[in-house]
């Protein structure tokens, strides 16, 4: 019916995670009924700190089986049986691993007794299996060696399935269609069930309320579970960790984008490392050519360069150089978005005037270049850009003043509102960093609509009533 099973390894990482001891315990209606245990040789040094642990060293490990010597009779004795382990998505997996690594298949149902002993077993501090077992008065010999912790995990299965919801638990989480087994074993199934499925930021925290990442959604439940399911190694070490979860909702994913920036560079999540040093590496810059005519290219910037714009993203540039083109009439081929081309005829830029067929003169067109670099040094305009609140009753509001982000904040549809003054109470005053400033920018390339809804709001009853502009 069940292998109750587990493992020592070297702890190099899930992927560089080789096995040096594993130990299985078949259960069935009857008690024990069979056992094997082997250390292994992982073909690789095994770490001090590790020995100190678990007590086997490098040299104890020389002359041990190879995982693929001991494959046939795992096999064997795991065949048309429930994997079972405390903490299943850590063992499992390594198992698989060297499976594969032996040329070889291992797929089975699993369950996870730290799970289990949550739901059979509420109320107690810890679930690591040394205080389950002090707890539940289990012996525990050979602490750290893959015995030792095997027989105490079969003996915990058994006081699971004696219990009065043992089976139960045990066949809801033997469902396939069940999301609760995926869960990181130490996380309580309230925390994902909380979770909404609208757009937001989420946060996963370890034991002692530490915020340990920060991530955003469209769909916060889905996005989260999406990461149990992940067997990447990051993935794996952070579910581990992970106890609980928190979460703010935003009502879009501009927001939800602006919230997590601002998440991240409060609490610098140690998990967190996409936003936590990035810099641009893409520049605007313009040079003349032999023929006198003006042109504006993307480069990549190089150390000490001092370009027009900078961005963080080859697409981001391109929108931006797009929208450029065609707010001013400037020519696709002499913005380098087309090359190798007679004249331009780029599809999202229009036609320009004609200064690649000869028909504009070079000074006519560098006037329109020269317009275009001045309305890049002239101070933006203030804007507020609207979005979905987080429920009908409200909109989100994105606040840009002379071109830098201020905050966010969410107005409920039937606020009277007439000025900035009737706004300040509703808004989250937020600080800019390049993220955000590349946010809004890709933002509002891909909606220049929005860009277009200016709230000059020096004038009285330019925000209407009810409505922002």
């Amino acid at each position: 019916m069940y292998t109750i099973v587990d493992i020592e390894t070297t702890g190099n990482g899930i992927h560089g995670n080789r096995i040096t001891e594993i130990a299985l315990y078949n259960l069935d209606e009857n008690g024990i009924s069979d056992s094997y245990s082997s250390l292994v040789n992982p073909q690789s040094e095994i770490p001090a700190f590790i020995t100190g642990l678990t007590g086997i060293s490098t040299a104890m490990v020389r002359q041990a089986p190879l995982f693929h010597e001991l494959a046939p009779k795992i096999e064997e004795m795991t065949r048309g049986r429930i994997f079972v382990a405390h903490s299943v998505n850590f063992d499992y997996p390594i198992v698989q691993q060297e499976f594969r690594r032996a040329g070889l298949e291992f797929v089975r149902k699993k369950l996870c007794s730290v799970r289990l002993s949550r739901k059979v077993f509420p109320g107690l501090k810890s679930y690591s299996l040394g205080k389950l077992c002090s707890s539940l008065k289990i012996p525990l010999e050979n602490r750290h060696r893959a015995a030792g912790d095997a027989h105490a995990t079969t003996l915990l299965f058994q006081r699971i399935l004696e219990s009065p919801q043992g089976k139960e638990a045990i066949s809801r989480f033997l469902n396939a269609r069940s999301q609760e087994s995926t869960l990181p074993p130490h996380l309580p199934k309230t925390s994902y069930q909380n979770l909404p499925e609208t757009p937001g930021i989420y946060y996963f925290l370890n034991s002692k309320k530490e915020i340990i990442y920060v991530g955003k959604a469209i769909n916060l439940k889905k996005r989260v579970l999406s990461h149990f399911y992940d067997k990447s190694e990051k993935e794996l070490i952070m579910c581990r960790e992970t106890a609980d979860l928190d979460f703010e909702c935003s009502g879009s994913e501009l927001v939800a984008l602006l919230m997590e920036a601002a998440a991240i560079k409060k609490y610098y999540p140690r998990y967190n490392r996409a936003q936590k040093s990035r810099k641009p590496t893409f520049g605007l810059f313009t040079y003349t050519d032999q023929s006198g005519i003006r042109h504006l290219a993307i480069n990549k910037l190089q150390k000490g360069q001092n370009s027009l714009k900078v961005f963080y993203k080859p697409t981001e540039a391109r929108l931006f150089l797009e929208a450029l083109c065609t707010e001013f009439g400037l020519c696709a081929k002499f913005c380098h978005l087309q090359d190798g081309v007679s004249h331009c005829n780029h599809f999202r830029v229009p036609q320009c005037a004609g200064v690649c067929r000869g028909i504009e003169t070079p000074d006519t067109y560098n006037l329109r270049i020269e317009n275009a670099l001045r309305a890049l040094d002239q101070k933006a305009e203030n804007i507020l850009i609207r979005e979905k609140g987080r429920h009908t009753d409200e909109e989100a509001l994105v606040w840009i003043a002379e071109g830098m982000y201020r905050g966010y904040g969410f107005v409920p549809k039937m606020s009277e509102v007439n000025s900035l003054e009737d706004l300040e109470p509703f808004l989250t005053p937020q600080k800019a960093y390049p993220e955000t400033a590349q946010i809004i920018g890709a933002y509002l390339l891909k909606n220049p609509e929005k860009g277009r809804e200016r709230a000059r709001m020096d004038v009285p009853g330019a925000i209407e009533t009810g409505r922002l502009l």
